[in-house]
């Protein structure tokens, strides 16, 4: 089996999420989502990896993915090659699990488990606790929400008064005082604030049986985050901020991480999530997959929740689950009772909706060829008497020598 082509598509309703589907000369396409400047993802995929990849076995996921990461590295991984990675991965699996005849995680272990507890991430400003009410009828006993973010725009979170510190835990409060402990709550910061105002954000929120406190700062230094842990009873939790398992081992070994949250669309697929959640796992720590995005992912998480011990929780935001999702792939998650249920079709477990492609707002692009994208040549010198050029004359050449280099007997000429 080859990789034929690859397509992208974005919607201009959806103004932040990209697809991209990987065809093969079976006839097999595989889906994958990533989010957040889309063109830019676009570009990525089409200039950067696909030469890479068509033409090959889209069922040599490890290899492909070390090969991804491999030619964008050396320029400092993450941004939107790492997106894009995550996307074609996601997409490279699904192909896998397809062509098998079974769901991804049959591929990545077996199922540990039948389905994953979920939360709700948001909460509305006005009738908060009909809200919440509403969650514990469908069986969802846990949520998120952030209650000091805006506060941190007066003093770009250097500094939090006593009165903002009240308004922000209210409503914490009066959803504790409606329905008691019905319910778990995690305060996300969005890395707004400094190491003093996060020790004093979460110790005021102790007495309401936090979940979890996550990203109160920014996540670029693991002993101050170490210093947060240290200083309250709340676990920490680390988040889709952080990229590839590199970026979440020193967290994890310091021990300032208790609860780790992966974006499957951004730190690298279901590969590089898989990775971390195992990583996580010996040190006995949960993973907890994070989603604020599109419907794509929660599939591919709910693979790795679904084949993995120490799967804790899966995010989803209600309101687009029982809106948007459902306009755009067949069939939508399968949430019921607070949990979401293990995907049984082959592969990722959706597709998109072949209406997708016929909006009128929608774009579209599709690389088919490995051998164009030149790349200038770097200039000849003489060195010692010798001439030396420093780079091949196309991309093509390029990958060549890559794939010559690494794994010559796995890949085709």
């Amino acid at each position: 089996m080859k990789i034929t082509h690859i397509e992208t598509i974005r919607v201009d309703e959806i103004p932040q999420i990209i697809w991209v589907n990987i065809h093969t000369d079976k006839g097999i396409i595989g889906l994958g989502e990533t989010f957040y400047a889309p063109t830019v993802v676009e570009s990525a995929i089409h200039d950067h990896f696909g030469p890479l990849l068509i033409g090959r076995d889209p069922r040599k996921v490890e290899l492909h993915w070390n090969s991804m990461f491999t030619l964008s590295d050396h320029a400092g991984f993450g941004g939107a090659e790492m997106r894009a990675i995550s996307a074609l991965d996601m997409a490279l699996w699904d192909i896998k699990g397809q062509d098998a005849g079974v769901p991804i995680y049959e591929l990545l272990g077996g199922a540990v488990r039948e389905r994953i507890r979920v939360y709700a991430t948001g909460l509305p400003y006005s009738r908060f606790i009909e809200y919440v009410n509403k969650l514990l009828d469908k069986g969802i006993t846990a949520m998120k929400f952030g209650p000091t973010i805006p506060l941190a725009l007066a003093s770009d979170g250097q500094f939090l008064s006593p009165k903002d510190l009240d308004i922000a835990i209210q409503p914490i409060k009066e959803i504790r005082d409606a329905v008691g402990n019905k319910i778990q709550i995690a305060n996300d910061g969005h890395g707004k604030w400094t190491l003093p105002v996060a020790i004093r954000i979460a110790q005021a929120m102790e007495p309401y049986e936090i979940m979890w406190q996550e990203d109160l700062m920014p996540v670029h230094n693991p002993n101050a985050l170490k210093e947060l842990q240290n200083s309250t009873k709340t676990p920490i939790c680390i988040s889709e901020r952080l990229l590839s398992r590199w970026q979440f081992r020193e967290f994890i070994e310091n021990g300032s991480a208790r609860i780790v949250m992966p974006d499957l669309i951004w730190t690298g697929g279901i590969s590089e999530t898989k990775k971390i959640a195992i990583l996580a796992s010996s040190y006995q720590v949960p993973f907890a997959p994070h989603d604020a995005s599109g419907p794509v992912n929660i599939f591919a998480c709910a693979q790795i929740c679904i084949s993995s011990i120490n799967a804790m929780i899966q995010e989803f935001v209600p309101p687009y689950h029982e809106g948007w999702y459902g306009d755009f792939v067949d069939p939508n998650l399968d949430i019921i009772d607070g949990f979401l249920n293990a995907p049984q079709n082959p592969g990722i477990g959706t597709k998109l909706k072949k209406e997708v492609k016929e909006r009128k707002d929608v774009h579209l692009k599709i690389s088919s060829t490995s051998k164009e994208n030149p790349i200038d040549d770097w200039e000849t010198v003489d060195f010692l008497g010798k001439k030396s050029t420093f780079r091949s004359n196309s991309m093509e050449e390029e990958l060549k020598i890559l794939r010559k280099e690494r794994s010559p007997h796995l890949y085709d000429k």
